[in-house]
């Protein structure tokens, strides 16, 4: 039997109430070559429970346990290192994807194997409305300096690890690149630790125009919300992830342009987090006109 194409990684933490819907939208893929990774990082309900129910009927379900709750770069992580596919997607449980999500990102595979990264577009969901979150690119094939081009004129970094399909080889490397101590636990901003690096070392990018993955806002998410988390370490976290951004362009030289922007809005987090809003735009202006130059330097080559 061959190996599965795509690999769908489900970082699982108390989110009963919305892991059988995300599961359904995995099982029932259009695309049937598949595997699906939930990692049980050690939440207090019922949510490895209902995993295992739909396990024992799907044998494309594998379910596997952290030792202790690793927060949701390190779940991902191991996630990803028991993959048997060459490619990865990542669904965070209290989401759901599109059914024919798969099958659309398989056709782009079977036509070009040299892609690195796949992007597609989401929709968000809110209460009652559901909001479009759309690049708006051409849809074509794209080398990494165009593309990086093309999302820092846009300012539109669309950094989280859904809404992906992801060469599983190149986020291993990408892993391998953050200086993370070995006990190092993060929630706050942990896509973007692996967004720069991948980003940096993709060569081919394919935009997708279709909306094939739907972000569910609510207060029980599995990335925790503003509400959910207690803010003082909300903010270590982040100033982790940004010393760690640049730890990584200056032992790998990556684009200085982009870990500008990530910074800009990263800032804007913070102030957010921190309820300091009458300084934010006062402090982010400051930011941007230190650091400008290094931004539209790119722009221009």
């Amino acid at each position: 039997m061959n190996n599965p194409l795509i690999s769908i990684i489900l970082p699982t933490y108390n989110v009963e109430k919305y892991i059988a819907r995300a599961l359904e939208s995995c099982i029932n893929q259009t695309f049937k070559d598949i595997e699906i990774i939930v990692v049980n990082d050690c939440g207090s309900d019922k949510s490895i429970d209902i995993a295992k129910e739909y396990a024992s009927k799907d044998d494309r379900i594998k379910i596997i346990h952290n030792e202790q709750n690793l927060k949701l770069l390190r779940a991902r992580y191991e996630g990803v290192k028991v993959a048997t596919s060459p490619y990865i997607m990542f669904l965070d449980p209290d989401d759901y994807l599109e059914l024919n999500a798969c099958e659309e990102c398989v056709k782009i595979l079977n036509k070009n194997n040299k892609i690195d990264l796949i992007f597609f577009d989401a929709f968000v969901l809110s209460n009652n409305s559901k909001i479009e979150r759309k690049l708006n690119f051409q849809e074509k094939s794209y080398i990494k300096k165009d593309f990086l081009k093309k999302l820092l004129k846009t300012k539109n970094l669309f950094w989280t690890m859904w809404g992906k399909v992801i060469k599983k080889e190149l986020y291993l490397k990408a892993f391998s690149l953050i200086p993370l101590e070995k006990n190092t636990k993060i929630n706050m901003a942990e896509d973007v630790l692996l967004y720069y690096p991948l980003i940096n070392i993709s060569n081919a990018i394919f935009y997708l125009n279709k909306n094939l993955y739907n972000y569910q806002i609510s207060n029980s998410s599995i990335t925790g919300t503003l509400t959910s988390l207690n803010i003082k370490t909300n903010i270590q976290e982040q100033d982790n992830v940004t010393n760690l951004l640049k730890k990584i362009q200056h032992n790998y030289n990556f684009n200085l342009a982009l870990l500008f922007l990530i910074n800009y809005f990263l800032l804007i987090e913070k102030y957010v987090l921190s309820g300091k809003k009458n300084s934010l735009y006062f402090k982010i202006n400051i930011f941007f006109k230190k650091n400008q130059f290094k931004f539209y330097r790119f722009l221009k080559m």
